[in-house]
């Protein structure tokens, strides 16, 4: 029996912290049980063993733990070597993981759902009984109703009943007040008792057996499996509309039928709904939904039923559900596998799921899937290179042809005067006859809200963010102007504050303001936006999916998220409206987001009918990556990105890690960065560049500094690691400096 626990706090701290295990505490504690722990003079944290041991600490009087909350570990060992790697590899603490990766109701005491429900108090039980009872309500006709409704609502027999039923829903039935049915206990011939429910759900378990893949589908299908013999990791390219859903669901029955779980990882929460439906006709309750859109004691329950006797078979969710217990996982896969939503960027640990979730699976002897019509230049280097298996799928669903691309050079039409604001003459012609075919269409710009920019036509005066270095960006519907990076927001002018004019002009355009211009031009059409303003809830992501599924909507505006795999059938026409917003982003993926982002925007064009149609409309028409975008060539766009990447040492032949520094004083900060850059140059040499300013310098009052580091991906990430550690602590030590903030971001996306 072990008289001390080593417990990780929900902090981001560097170590974890000693404490002695009462001895009514010593037989039943184990590694991965909550425990709540005093800290400082008055503060309690529910903390996790991560060890068990009789070594007393030297040096300081050790304090007792307070409370165990589990009979058994909320945490499995093969969790806790994720959180190692990934503390370890993308260099936070396992503090801030835990802090992550654990719903808050498992780092407070969470209460279970509870229901109230109805049954008839004993001595009124048998047939005798119930007629008295009746009997002494004749002037007390509501009484009566409610004791007759909840006779046949348990099916007739007090004594034996076939079901029970709520409080809430027998008031319901019966159409009575509350005050009735207290009435009725205070008689002695009802009674109200609490039962635990779960929030879960539970729909009827009918399956249905998985469609039968067509023979592109069936070779990618056979191709996989054959792969997994050799290789852990599979990277299935498939055009977009090939049926690589099918293919998932042909391979997690597999899995379930070995006795495995699977975990089905998607980017975007937008997408669960249509997936999470179709796998359900086909597994029914063995599927199971995990995201942030749920609520906290949601996702208790769900992380408790997977320690369960009963665990979900398969787990479908966004990169949180990676953290997930599972006892016999067997298959994760990672569809659209080259999203950058992967990557958590705020706050730490900024992880990647994907690569996460491949480490995850070699711990359970797994395989993982990737699967996705643009690969990300990594992935799709890695399985040409034989790290991972390569399976390809160039054949649409039902032979239908891929979308036909129109390049529309705006810039041209734009001097002719051809342009309806945001929408070109081919555009609108092409929605119209849409439209007019009960077709549905898809807008994307890629920015929210009515303008990014709003300016005083008279002095030029910009409303920007009092807290960062960016303008506010207009909210029309809401009269507001909002920062995108602290969320600050400020009424809307109705006069410059600088030269007193009321003058103002919108520039550019957001989500809001082409769907005001839409309405403008088709005032009869049904149309909807999908953005982040118009998505905060669960439901709202539903309710535009939806109705645009049952064909209620006949345009949908959106931002990224109407490019990430989703399924409609009856979409005819996209337009792509601002092609340049992406090409001239000041990065080095910057190629590589656009033409993946643009292709899966097309590709929700012409799934299930004839061909649909693309409009790309751009000022920048010669581009190189036009043309590829265009004619759908993934294989010569990668061979074109590989060359400069070489050339320039970023990945995949060179390992990147981005150092950030934020300080309020930006003389201290400048100093720090030129100090903590030399302090680099000394262990890295000429692969660190920097300090720069960051596209946006200063967010909430800090300023901001940027240094990169380029290693060759040879070099062992671990020891670049250790040394960035040493690096950070030894520059911390000083005092001039120990209030900066210094964080790393390995494999910056």
């Amino acid at each position: 029996m072990a008289q001390y626990a080593d417990v990780l706090l929900p902090l981001p701290l560097p170590t974890t912290y000693t404490y002695s295990l009462p001895q009514e505490y010593r037989e039943s504690a184990a590694v991965g049980c909550r425990v709540v722990v005093p800290l400082g003079k008055s503060k309690k944290y529910t903390a996790l063993i991560m060890s068990l041991h009789d070594n007393a600490p030297q040096g300081y009087e050790v304090r007792p733990i307070s409370e165990l909350l589990d009979e058994a570990p909320i945490l499995l060992p093969k969790q806790l070597e994720l959180w190692r790697w990934i503390a370890k590899y993308y260099l936070c603490t396992e503090g801030e993981i835990y802090k992550a990766a654990v719903p808050q109701g498992l780092k407070g005491e969470f209460k279970a759902r509870t229901e109230q429900r109805i049954r008839v108090a004993k001595a009124y039980t048998h047939e005798r009984g119930i007629e008295l009872a009746l009997a002494s309500l004749s002037r007390a006709p509501r009484q009566k109703r409610l004791l007759n409704t909840y006779l046949q609502a348990i099916g007739g027999n007090p004594s034996t009943p076939t079901k029970e039923i709520s409080r809430h829903k027998l008031l319901e039935i019966a159409g009575v007040a509350p005050a009735v049915c207290k009435e009725l206990i205070e008689k002695g011939i009802l009674e109200c008792y609490e039962v635990e429910i779960g929030r879960l759900g539970c729909d009827e378990d009918t399956v249905s057996v998985p469609n039968e893949l067509n023979p592109f589908q069936q070779k990618a299908f056979e191709s996989i499996k054959e792969q997994f013999r050799s290789k852990n990791t599979v990277l299935l390219h498939g055009v977009t509309s090939a049926g690589k859903t099918e293919i998932y669901i042909h391979l997690i029955k597999e899995a379930i039928e070995r006795g495995e779980q699977v975990l089905y990882l998607l980017p975007e929460i937008a997408l669960t709904k249509q997936i999470v439906e179709r796998l359900k006709r086909f597994f029914g309750n063995r599927i199971g939904l995990y995201h942030s859109k749920f609520s906290d004691a949601e996702r208790v329950e769900i992380w408790k039923k997977q320690l369960s006797d009963t665990p979900y078979d398969i787990i479908l969710g966004v990169r949180s559900s990676l953290f997930l217990p599972f006892e016999r996982l067997g298959l994760i896969i990672v569809d659209e596998e080259h999203e950058n939503s992967y990557k958590q960027q705020e706050p730490a640990p900024r992880y990647n799921a994907k690569n996460a979730a491949i480490v995850l699976a070699s711990f359970y002897g797994a395989k993982t899937l990737l699967g996705t019509a643009t690969p990300a230049i990594e992935s799709y280097y890695n399985a040409t290179t034989g790290k991972y298996g390569l399976v390809s799928l160039t054949e649409r669903y039902r032979s239908i042809k891929m979308p036909r691309i129109e390049v529309v050079d705006i810039a041209e039409l734009g001097r002719k005067k051809q342009m309806e604001g945001q929408f070109s003459d081919p555009l609108i012609e092409a929605m119209s006859c849409a439209l007019k075919e009960k077709k549905q269409i898809i807008l994307f710009q890629n920015r929210r809200g009515y303008a990014p920019l709003l300016e005083c036509r008279t002095c030029g005066w910009v409303p920007r963010c009092k807290h960062c270095d960016v303008s506010l960006t207009l909210h029309k519907s809401a009269g507001k102007l909002t920062c995108h990076y602290c969320g600050y927001t400020i009424p809307a002018p109705k006069m410059c504050p600088n030269c007193e004019e009321s003058n103002f002009i919108n520039l550019g355009y957001g989500t809001e303001k082409i769907e005001e211009e839409l309405s403008n031009l088709y005032p009869e059409a049904r149309i909807a936006r999908m953005d982040l303003d118009t998505t905060r809830t669960r439901t709202a992501y539903e309710k535009i999916i939806n109705d645009f599924q049952q064909g209620k909507t006949d345009v949908l505006i959106g931002t990224q998220m109407v490019s990430k795999g989703l399924d409609f059938d009856n979409v005819s026409v996209v337009g792509i409206l601002n092609a340049d917003i992406l090409l001239n982003y000041p990065d080095f993926r910057a190629a590589e987001r656009s033409f993946q982002l643009m292709a899966q925007v097309a590709g929700r064009a012409g799934r299930k009918s004839e061909q649909g149609t693309v409009y790309l409309q751009t000022k920048s028409p010669d581009s190189p990556i036009i043309p590829l975008i265009a004619d759908n060539n993934y294989l010569q766009f990668y061979d074109s990105q590989l060359g400069e990447r070489m050339l320039f040492h970023y990945p995949p032949y060179y390992r990147l890690v981005y150092v950030y520094m934020k300080h309020r004083d930006i003389r201290l900060l400048d100093e720090a960065a030129e100090r903590y850059g030399a302090a680099m140059r000394a262990t890295f040499g000429i692969r660190v560049l920097g300090p720069d300013l960051p596209p946006v310098a200063r967010v909430q009052q800090q300023y901001i500094r940027k240094i990169m580091l380029k290693v060759e991906a040879g070099v062992s990430q671990y020891k670049v690691n250790e040394a960035l550690i040493s690096i950070r602590e030894q520059f911390l030590s000083q005092k001039r400096y120990a209030n900066i903030t210094i964080f790393y971001d390995v494999d910056p996306l």
